[in-house]
């Protein structure tokens, strides 16, 4: 992109000379009759006037429960490895990850969703449903200390498969849908019984929602509830948490099961499917950049709408507030003041800590 200038030596309205200005009449705007101002019934200005009346009059506004915060978890004990990728975020072993969890909770923040590292990886990403994988350990220690937290699993094999795609491969090289949908069931129902609150199916395979629903139910797991990433995209705001989480591909890309970002109309057929299957919560996802598909959620459907605002998101701000372009602090609580106001009542977002001390600061 080449942005255009204009060189300070030749400025757009160039002060006169004082030479210019020998003999020259200066008129004021007492020497002229004042232009007819016609009756203003409507001025909007009169309800911006002051922080009390904007506060008053404000449509959309932000409560630290409506946020779900990400965590990152490996093996270990005492562990905090920073993501560089990802400014104020750390990979943590499941001790580390209570003490975020607590400190979150005392902020108000709504819930946390899990993400995990396993020890091991294998081509069907068996850690997944595994009784002692690193998130069903996080649960049950989260769970043990009965925090005012939600606990989300996210239900996705990418983090666990030695390929990275999200479900075992077939003999041509491509995800095989129906052979995933029992591995997502079976690491569904190993969260739930970990103590997870809701499982967050992200893989985009055809039928998850419906293959989950019936194994929790199975199970006996009738109340676990069901946030499913609805219309999540291929986008290319997932790097850092790729990153983040060493989930990256090692082979092609996710473009054959995750959602093609133009296509408006084949993200509400999603958000329709995942309702029919037994969707508790819809998720749009990455939020910025589908924030139309966000508006549809909400008129359409009257389940609770939520969205992730992704580490590129994330990213990018915290990357510019850090080299001083932008006011972190504004720009952050603005993003995440859209994604509400388009229709999110739950935001998956990095910076669930930041906005719930801010949201605080403002509030006293």
């Amino acid at each position: 992109m080449t942005i255009t200038t204009r060189s300070p030596a030749t400025p757009i309205n160039p002060e006169p000379s004082g030479e210019a200005l020998a003999g020259t009449t200066v008129r004021t705007v007492a020497d002229h009759a004042r232009p007819a101002v016609p009756p203003l019934v409507q001025r909007p200005r009169r309800l911006r006037r002051g922080e009390a009346m904007r506060r008053l009059v404000r449509e959309t506004r932000l409560d630290p429960a409506m946020l779900v915060a990400p965590i990152f978890v490996r093996p270990g004990s005492g562990i905090r490895e920073a993501i560089r990728s990802l400014p104020g975020q750390n990979r943590v072993s499941p001790d580390e990850a209570v003490h975020d969890a607590e400190r979150l909770a005392g902020l108000g923040v709504g819930g946390v969703i899990l993400f995990g590292l396993p020890s091991g990886k294998d081509p069907a990403g068996s850690e997944a449903w595994a009784h002692d994988g690193i998130v069903q350990e996080t649960l049950r220690r989260l769970r043990d200390r009965n925090l005012p937290l939600v606990l989300i699993a996210d239900t996705c094999l990418c983090e666990y498969t030695d390929h990275g795609h999200c479900g075992p491969l077939s003999p041509d090289g491509r995800v095989d849908n129906d052979s995933a949908l029992i591995s997502l069931a079976r690491a569904a129902v190993a969260q739930a019984e970990a103590g997870a609150d809701i499982v967050a199916p992200s893989a985009m395979m055809d039928g998850q929602v419906a293959a989950i629903r019936g194994a929790l139910d199975a199970a006996g797991h009738e109340d676990v509830a069901i946030m499913a990433y609805a219309s999540k995209a291929a986008s290319a705001f997932y790097g850092p948490f790729r990153e983040a989480a060493d989930s990256a591909p090692a082979f092609g890309d996710r473009r054959g099961y995750q959602m093609d970002p133009a296509n408006g109309r084949e993200a509400r057929r999603e958000l329709a499917l995942d309702v029919a299957e037994g969707a508790d919560i819809l998720l749009v996802k990455p939020a910025m950049p589908q924030l139309d598909i966000v508006v549809a959620a909400r008129e359409r459907f009257d389940l609770p709408v939520a969205a992730y605002q992704v580490s590129g998101e994330y990213a990018m701000l915290a990357a510019a507030a850090e080299r001083g372009w932008i006011d972190g602090r504004r720009a952050m609580l603005e993003a995440v003041t859209g994604i509400v106001r388009a229709g999110a009542g739950i935001v998956i977002t990095y910076a669930a800590v930041d906005l719930a001390t801010w949201i605080a600061e403002d509030r006293s």
